[in-house]
């Protein structure tokens, strides 16, 4: 019987089959083709259609099996079956989804078990060690299992898998450790780690998602500045270096992030990504957003990237140092796409099923980078879970930024919120919501307009970050700080967290839900910013305008988001998307911290002034409803006061050049409590001020007279 290479057939749904190639050979006697079960000796008769002279469609009754050697038998001509488009049906998930399992290699001391999910797989055998092959069994629904007795921790090994004809040498995407550059994976007896959950230190405790302050940084951008004063520079081990300074003694790394007062670092992905030598790591720069393995630590911020364990122990070390400063953990994950689809062991093991495609067969590619992860199917869901529950168990992380979540699935973000929420202490969700042209139904996607879907889950505020500083997308269009009030009428609607009906079209449901930022990783610092849409203002009304944004950020209602150096006008030398740029370009200047830190210590004033006043962040609509009035200003000053307790403040802030005259909502004793100008404790007697160019000004009342002012007063009218 003749095989021809150039025919193949494809099974794309329960009951049909898709033919490529050549019919005319097919198509000359009128005979009806085979379908001939390889390891069964069945065969089944069918009847084909005739599409055009390159395809044709069989339809049958049977449900075929998946993972047998298949063929279609036609006028003499043997055609190889393989899974297509079947893969991605709502039956093979139905029939072929495994959730119970535990994947991966499983290591003890006296045996470890190898689970893998290959459903469409003839053939699965492991490698160990490169020099031993064993075959894996078939279980129930595409699961591979094998057990080997003996002690494998710290030994390679890759799968090889027979699939649509070749047989592939894989690694396992369950791995938890890796050879450098993501060579082999390395089996690990997690007892034999570092173990963070006996650790004495326990993740800080935090009772309220509103409280948490955002820091966002890149563990190689945080100490590879040759003044950083850390002798580990770049490497996770770096950001565990404690009282480090730069030469001047001002506080660098971690010793600077504690003393700045934020609660929460989030860390761009420190899995295992693309385009950075492990070997090698200062020939060339990555962000991470080219993920490749998603349990196993960045081999370049290891100290010995040759010794996989090594970085599973200094990554849980940089971890717990965070912990011991009272600092929380928020990990970048990226599950919306892999670096290259073909590539991926993904795709390598269950073709086509992973990633999601269009109607006419394309590949969809919403997330722009050549494919976008198939959230929604059970098995993709199942890996993203189990790679959330692995960090959350493993590394005691306390949080997770989900790039471009809009390309993933509610339901998915649903089950991971829910799985979350079985820690002991709150666990910070937050994504991008942005909408994105993946092929998922809009209804579907987890998008910032399906918000009420996903309560516990925050969404970066686009329109906070638009309006301060003016579009994103557009280089020189201004907001209200470097735009002289442009979107004023905005400013109440956000300052409360964008979710009141009262004061424009409710962004997200509820106060945990907006993330405020005027800068991120992304797209120009707004120091840059600046530089571009106010070329002829002064340094010095930059900076102003720069500290207006902050101080709004840090002073509104939701949760406050600030990136790594924005507190000393972090600059780029303007370069927009340095995801590949050099550590000039991307690195934390300690020295500039050093020639800046009078801001600094203005951005860690508003940062106490936040965390001491429970005002500023309001758990609930309606307490925002009774303590947050808008006060009449002129125009474009804007002025908001928020009444506690104890005490009440007035907030104003002026996007102008001018001095303007003010009218405080009371009459009494005002006292400055902050701003970007003049000293705090200055006090105002009445109800008439003013307010600087460029001023962030916070205005302080106590409702109840002091103990001091009481005492003063009786003896002032004993005196008398």
């Amino acid at each position: 019987m003749l095989s021809l290479e150039n025919k193949v057939a494809w099974i794309d749904d329960i009951h049909e089959i898709t033919v490529i190639g050549d019919m005319e050979s097919l198509f000359v006697n009128g005979q009806s083709p085979f379908i001939y079960i390889e390891n069964k000796q069945s065969y089944i008769q069918t009847k084909a259609e005739k599409i055009n002279h390159s395809k044709a469609r069989i339809r049958y009754h049977e449900e075929l099996p998946i993972g047998e050697n298949l063929f279609l038998l036609w006028n003499d001509i043997k055609i190889p079956i393989y899974p297509g488009a079947i893969v991605r049906t709502k039956w093979f998930d139905e029939n072929y989804s495994n959730l119970d399992v535990e994947l991966g290699a499983i290591c003890h001391s006296a045996s470890t078990t190898f689970s893998i999910w290959a459903p469409t797989a003839t053939v699965v055998k492991v490698e160990l060690d490169s020099d031993k092959k064993l075959p894996l069994k078939k279980q129930n629904r595409g699961v591979w299992t094998l057990t080997v007795d003996g002690d494998w921790n710290g030994c390679s090994y890759m799968y090889e898998a027979t699939l649509n004809g070749k047989t592939t040498l894989v690694n396992d995407p369950y791995a938890k450790a890796m050879l450098p550059n993501s060579e082999k994976g390395i089996i690990v007896d997690f007892t034999r780690t570092k173990s963070l959950k006996d650790s004495t230190v326990s993740r800080p405790k935090r009772k309220r998602l509103q409280d948490a302050i955002i820091y966002e940084l890149h563990v190689r951008d945080a100490t590879v500045h040759e003044n950083s004063g850390v002798r580990n520079k770049g490497k996770f081990v770096g950001l565990t270096e404690k009282n480090t300074t730069n030469s001047n003694r001002y506080s660098t790394a971690l010793s600077y992030i504690k003393d700045l007062g934020v609660t929460h670092v989030q860390l761009l992905p420190i899995n295992d990504f693309a385009r950075v030598n492990e070997l090698e790591p200062d020939t060339s720069y990555n962000w991470g957003y080219d993920p490749l393995f998603f349990q196993v630590p960045e081999g370049s911020y290891s100290l010995i990237p040759k010794d996989p364990i090594a970085r599973i122990n200094e990554c849980k070390t940089m971890i717990e140092s965070f912990h011991q400063e009272g600092i929380s953990v928020i990990l970048d994950v990226v599950y919306n796409h892999v670096f290259v689809m073909e590539e991926s062991p993904f795709e390598k093991i269950v073709p086509g099923y992973y990633f999601r495609y269009r109607p006419d067969g394309m590949i969809s590619n919403g997330t722009g980078v050549g494919n976008d992860i198939a959230s929604e199917r059970q098995m993709v869901r199942k890996f993203i879970l189990d790679t959330i529950s692995f960090w959350l168990e493993e590394y005691q992380i306390d949080g997770f930024r989900f790039d471009l979540m809009g390309a993933l699935d509610i339901e998915t973000m649903r089950q991971i919120h829910d799985r979350c929420k079985k820690e002991p202490s709150p666990i910070m969700l937050l994504g991008e919501g942005w909408e994105l042209d993946t092929a998922l139904p809009s209804h579907l996607k987890a998008t910032s307009k399906n918000s009420h879907e996903l309560n516990g889950v925050g969404y970066f505020n686009d329109l906070f970050r638009d309006t301060v500083k003016g579009n994103l997308f557009s280089h020189h269009d201004t907001g209200f700080v470097n735009g002289n009030g442009r979107y004023v009428e905005r400013l109440a609607h956000l300052v409360t967290g964008s979710v009141l009906e009262e004061y424009g079209i409710p962004f997200v449901s509820n106060m945990n839900q907006t993330i405020n930022y005027v800068e991120c990783h992304d797209n120009h610092t707004l120091w840059d910013r600046l530089l571009l849409t106010n070329p002829d203002a002064s340094e010095m009304e930059r900076k102003k305008m720069h500290q207006l944004a902050t101080g709004l950020t840090l002073l509104s209602q939701g949760i406050p988001f600030i990136h790594a150096g924005q507190e000393w006008f972090r600059t780029k030398q303007g370069v927009e998307n340095s995801y590949i740029s050099s550590d000039e370009i991307n690195q934390l200047d300690w020295d500039r911290r050093e020639l800046e830190d009078n801001n600094v210590q203005f951005v860690k004033s508003l940062i106490s002034l936040r965390k001491k006043y429970e005002v500023f962040r309001l758990s609930s609509k309606d307490e925002i409803r009774r303590r947050f009035h808008p006060l009449v200003t002129p125009a474009p000053i804007f002025g908001f006061t928020l009444l506690g307790d104890d005490v009440d403040f007035s907030i104003y802030v002026n996007p102008t050049n001018k001095k303007v005259p003010l009218q405080l909502p009371s009459s009494g004793k005002w006292v400055v409590t902050l701003s970007n100008i003049q000293s705090s404790n200055k006090q105002v007697i009445g109800e008439f001020t003013s307010i600087n160019p460029f001023e962030l000004l916070v205005f302080k009342k106590y409702r109840k007279v002091t103990r001091k002012e009481e005492g003063t007063k009786r003896f002032a009218n004993a005196k008398e």
